[in-house]
């Protein structure tokens, strides 16, 4: 079971490192991420884009390794091409570059080369919060706006997939909102009661499903013990699943900016992992990043 980021890291290292192809690859942030990664054994990069550009900027950065650039100044070629190698190998991860977001999810959700799958893509954030005693993980906080109970079922899936591939085999999932009781004008807690029903009859498998939980009884044991919440997993998630994207975003980014967190991100529910990083990530996080989804592709 890992814990922290580094332990993030040190497990990555064990494994035979996939290869990871990044589009649009002229990024200094990115370049350095993924450099780093190179270096600890993580993945094997496949840089993809203006070639002259991504060597410039690598020759600047004093980065001397030989790397495999494939040459394309297109943008929207260049996620094609990135998207159609990694569809064609089991064990490739996507990286987006400096590329439009739009740009690089239309080419990984084409239907003839893309990596689709039946579910929904989703954002799942691993985080580390300092003296908090485990890693969190949370979704949805960059991708789908307002989901629908059966697009929540699929992110749950989604990250349950994730938490699988880290050591967690039977991960508590949260279901948040502004209460934790079934308040029939709160949609989120209508949906939390039905996502439960959903786990105990089996629907929603190898995960078990609580709630709804306000933020403070999910993660913390004294305040759902002082609430009276009789939950079996209150007090004690792994899991957070936002009730819509203002939520996700803004607790992420306020641990992040405020709480001095450290956090990993991945795109799930795809056919392989795709490391989908904000420009405001440092390069420690886009390493973190990686590192998830070299032991989710390896998983």
């Amino acid at each position: 079971m890992i814990h922290t980021m580094h332990a993030l890291v040190e497990q990555a290292k064990t494994n035979t490192p996939p290869t990871l192809v990044v589009a649009c690859a002229a990024d200094e942030h990115v370049l350095t991420a993924v450099h780093k990664a190179a270096e600890l054994s993580i993945v094997t990069p496949i840089l993809i884009g203006d070639k002259e550009a991504i060597q410039s900027l690598l020759q600047s950065m004093d980065i001397t390794n030989h790397y495999d650039i494939i040459d394309e100044g297109d943008d929207k070629a260049a996620c094609e091409k990135a998207v159609r190698l990694v569809h064609d190998h089991p064990h490739y991860v996507l990286m987006k570059g400096l590329v439009a977001t739009s740009t690089i999810l239309r080419a990984a959700l084409d239907k003839e080369f893309g990596l689709r799958t039946r579910n929904r893509i989703s954002h799942v954030s691993l985080i580390e919060v300092p003296d908090y005693p485990k890693l969190l993980m949370m979704s949805d906080g960059a991708m789908n706006i307002a989901p629908t109970l059966d697009e929540k079922r699929q992110i749950i899936e989604n990250a349950v997939g994730i938490a699988h591939a880290i050591g967690l085999e039977q991960p508590h999932v949260g279901i948040i909102g502004a209460v934790e009781k079934v308040n029939p004008q709160m949609n989120a807690t209508l949906d939390a009661e039905k996502l439960v029903q959903m786990n105990q009859e089996g629907t929603i498998k190898n995960c078990i499903v609580g709630g709804p939980f306000a933020i403070d009884n999910a993660v913390n044991k004294e305040a759902a013990l002082h609430k009276g919440i009789t939950d079996p997993i209150a007090g004690e998630v792994d899991i957070l699943i936002m009730p819509r994207i203002e939520a996700g975003n803004v607790f992420y980014k306020t641990l992040m900016f405020l709480g001095k967190a450290k956090s990993a991100s991945v795109i799930a529910g795809a056919t392989h992992p795709i490391v989908l990083t904000s420009r405001a990530d440092s390069a420690e996080s886009k390493l973190y990043s990686i590192a998830l989804a070299a032991l989710v592709v390896t998983h």
